[in-house]
């Protein structure tokens, strides 16, 4: 993926784009804007499509980043597996999510479910529970699913990454690691896998319940949607990796993403995320 700095102008009307406010007359007029203040310990934002960076902030930093890894296992998941596969639920996957004190989509052991279905239960209340049977299932094991994710990581050219798990959370062994560029670059190619940018956009999932499984209603932890332009990506948070997002806007036929780590409020991450779209698109327009 191309990297290059970006100028340093923008339009009212492009910021209107992503704010949702209304664009005043004077809305092709250029003028400089400050650059929103950015609290987390590192952040990107780059155009999806050509790779320009726009914003950037200890970026090749190595830091945990929590949850955000289920977007690489959502990724390698969908490179061999259809939508339709049925998964089973094991009481092991259930109890990785409980024992190692990570969020979960409440699955129960038993149910069966489809991979579209438990894409929703890995992205929305990002569920450990879902990410474990989706690893065990398609490495085959665990340790050979996190293998792929390295390998996919490698082909991607994060070359600044290391995954542990599926997930995310806190091992024993040493947790994983990645920096904020390398999660844009991964966060660019997820969004354009339908599947994933389907389910990182949607508010809340809900599914009957049938032959195979109970019924589950899933709300996405992701705050950020809902405001204009916003399409994803995912949240994260352990206390070694303070709260991160990685996320994306779209306005004028343009995408841009971003990532923050290590943000010490977890609500501050949603806003900051907000100024950086609206002050990216305005430049871009520009």
């Amino acid at each position: 993926m191309r990297i290059r700095k970006a100028g340093l102008t923008t339009t009212a009307g492009a910021l209107a784009l992503v704010t949702g406010l209304a664009a005043p007359a004077q809305a092709q007029t250029t003028r400089e804007i400050d650059t929103p203040s950015v609290y987390g310990q590192a952040a990107i934002l780059l155009d999806a499509s050509s790779g320009d960076v726009l914003f950037s902030k200890a970026a090749g930093e190595r830091r945990p980043i929590a949850s955000l890894t289920k977007t690489m296992t959502a990724y390698v998941v969908l490179k061999s597996a259809k939508l339709t596969d049925v998964v089973e639920i094991k009481r092991a996957d259930v109890a990785y999510a409980e024992d190692g004190g990570g969020t979960t989509a409440d699955l129960r052991a038993g149910d069966r479910l489809t991979v579209g279905e438990l894409l929703y239960g890995l992205m929305l209340p990002s569920g450990a529970d879902a990410a474990h049977a989706l690893a065990r299932t398609y490495g085959p094991g665990v340790g050979g699913f996190v293998a792929k994710m390295n390998a996919t990581a490698r082909t991607l050219g994060m070359t600044n990454t290391r995954y542990v798990n599926a997930d995310g959370l806190p091992m024993r062994g040493g947790d994983g690691y990645s920096t904020a560029r390398d999660q844009a670059v991964l966060a660019a190619e997820a969004l354009r896998v339908p599947p994933i940018k389907r389910a990182a956009g949607t508010r809340w999932h809900s599914l009957d319940a049938r032959d195979g499984h109970r019924s589950y209603t899933w709300r996405n932890t992701n705050r950020l949607l809902g405001t204009p332009g916003a399409i994803g990506l995912k949240t994260g948070f352990t206390r070694a990796a303070g709260f991160c997002l990685a996320f994306a806007g779209e306005a004028n036929g343009k995408r841009l993403v971003g990532v923050l780590l290590d943000e010490s409020s977890s609500s501050r991450r949603f806003t900051t995320a907000e100024a950086l779209l609206s002050w990216g698109m305005a430049r871009q327009a520009a």
